[in-house]
């Protein structure tokens, strides 16, 4: 690969200095997009929407935030990847103020959307600054830093999220992006300089015509943005029992057979779908993908597991992650300094294989479990990750032209969103279906013939006499206990269903390594 600048990307500046500063306003999108999902009770009641209608408010972030990811390359290449940037962060802070102030839902989902749109272009433009700014030897620390914000900051949101809802209001997780959005936007205009290799391509560009890509940016919108619903409504709605869902689906699988082979004719495509024929790049989109699906559903099931069956706050439930956080934070320089030296691809199989051992680990959980029990099995979880992360971000680019550096960044950050989407939708599925599923099983056993059940039973019921309960009232109450009993432990095996899936799903794909490129030895920077 025709390596990204080095020192001279970043002008005459440090690029640890311009990887801090880009870095700042990622880490506020991602903990945002956490913290909301914690509050969201909290901004139902602020602005007098229902259980049901409140989703929208998740769901409309998600929707225009997938739209905006596969096209955010094309979007720099046309406006400039600084001017794309900082345009990204002042719509997100806007945005965010205006969610802040909206007095009622159909103003708090307008703002939500447009944040979406803010918030879909950082993470891609971020990681594009970052690949040129570095050379290939020294990527993987600089993608270690961007590890931390991706990686860390959903660790950190819900603990943070639920002790801002707690203390303050909810309008306080939107009021604290506008000062790091403008201390932001001044950083990137003040120390942020676009490298010559990105402003000759945008020259060409604008010397080809610049025209927009209009078809495949509506086909696009309407085949992630229909598919970011489905994924987001489909437990709601009862999958496939909706007719909504199943419209949606319909036009997600009709959208996408239009987009690929539209985009694969285009000079300019709106998405360059053509990345997926390179092996290496394509190996590494899907391994990001399993690793996003792995990350994000159990940052989602744990806190539920905890508040639900084991009476945590949101403040105690968010702070089991936080400790797994942490740990990642000590890792992740760790795997940095480590890419330099050895193979991404054996880092990233070392890495899998740990993290399916201890998902399966896992299953193991019990609810007599202790904040710290819980704890330990999120620290086996993500102690893997950096060497994860920081590897496949890097061997995204081994082997692709320093001209396609924005739509690789674009594409391999769509697939983290959407692996995080999908996991979070798949193994919330599982969790309802699977506590129906057991609890009808265990109901099975509840039974008069059942001698376990009956000792039980009399033991629950003499228990409860000697706390107080008259003798006519005991047997229903006891039958009543042991009925919640039932309900908690088919909820607990729901969840160890879930686990037992993510482990089993990641040490049956590992094969998916030897797909990678290896990193060229002694690689140097060639500039552009």
């Amino acid at each position: 690969m025709s390596a990204a600048l080095p020192r001279s990307a970043a002008g005459n500046r440090s690029p640890w200095l311009i990887a801090t500063i880009v870095s700042i306003a990622t880490f506020m999108e991602v903990l945002d997009t956490t913290i909301a999902n914690v509050a969201l009770r909290h901004m139902a009641g602020g602005v007098g929407a229902s259980q049901d209608e409140s989703t929208w408010i998740l769901t409309t972030y998600l929707v225009t935030n997938a739209i905006v990811l596969p096209v955010s390359g094309y979007l720099a290449t046309a406006l400039g990847r600084k001017r794309f940037y900082m345009g990204c962060v002042a719509l997100f802070t806007i945005a965010s103020l205006g969610c802040a102030l909206s007095p009622n839902l159909p103003m708090l989902l307008l703002c939500r959307a447009i944040q979406g749109i803010g918030g879909g272009g950082l993470a891609p433009a971020e990681q594009s600054i970052l690949a040129d700014t570095f050379p290939p030897e020294k990527r993987g620390q600089a993608f270690a830093l961007y590890g931390l914000t991706v990686v860390t900051a959903p660790a950190i949101g819900p603990a943070l999220g639920g002790w801002i809802t707690d203390n303050f209001s909810w309008h306080w997780i939107f009021l604290i992006n506008v000062p790091v959005g403008v201390l932001s936007v001044f950083l990137v205009s003040v120390f942020v300089q676009e490298p010559e290799a990105v402003r000759e391509d945008r020259k060409r560009f604008l010397a080809e015509g610049g025209g927009v890509d209009w078809v495949g940016f509506l086909l696009a919108a309407i085949a992630l943005g229909s598919l970011q619903v489905v994924l987001d409504r489909a437990v709601i709605d009862d999958g496939f029992w909706s007719e909504t869902v199943t419209i949606l689906t319909i036009t997600c699988v009709t959208g996408f057979m239009l987009l690929i082979p539209w985009e694969r004719r285009q000079r300019r495509p709106a998405v360059d779908v053509r990345l997926f024929a390179q092996r290496g790049f394509l190996a590494a989109s899907l391994i990001m993908f399993l690793v996003a699906f792995t990350l994000f559903s159990t940052t989602q099931l744990l806190p539920q597991l905890t508040q639900e069956l084991m009476g945590y706050d949101a403040t105690t439930a968010g702070l089991t992650l936080a400790v797994g956080g942490f740990a990642t934070v000590f890792i992740m320089p760790i795997a940095g300094r480590l890419v330099g030296l050895v193979q991404p691809r054996w880092m990233i199989l070392g890495a899998m294989l740990w993290s399916g051992f201890a998902l399966l680990h896992a299953t193991g959980m019990e609810l007599g479990m202790s904040f710290w029990d819980v704890s330990l099995l999120r620290i086996l979880q993500v102690v893997a990750l950096p060497f994860l992360f920081v590897p496949i971000t890097t061997a995204a680019y081994i082997g692709l032209p320093p001209d396609k550096t924005n739509d690789a960044s674009a594409l391999i950050n769509l697939m983290r969103n959407l692996g995080a989407s999908v996991g979070i939708s798949v193994m919330n599925a599982v969790v309802v279906r699977g506590a129906q599923f057991h609890q009808s099983r265990l109901v099975e056993s509840a039974s008069d013939y059942n001698p376990l059940w009956t000792e039980q039973l009399r033991q629950t019921e003499a228990a409860l006499r000697e706390g107080g309960i008259g003798a006519a009232e005991a047997p229903a109450a006891a039958l009543g206990q042991m009925a919640q009993q039932v309900q908690a432990q088919a909820q607990v095996l729901s969840y160890i269903d879930a686990f037992w899936l993510l482990g089993i799903a990641v040490l049956v794909l590992w094969p998916l390594v030897f797909l990678m490129r290896s990193q060229p030895k002694g690689a140097q920077p060639s500039g552009h």
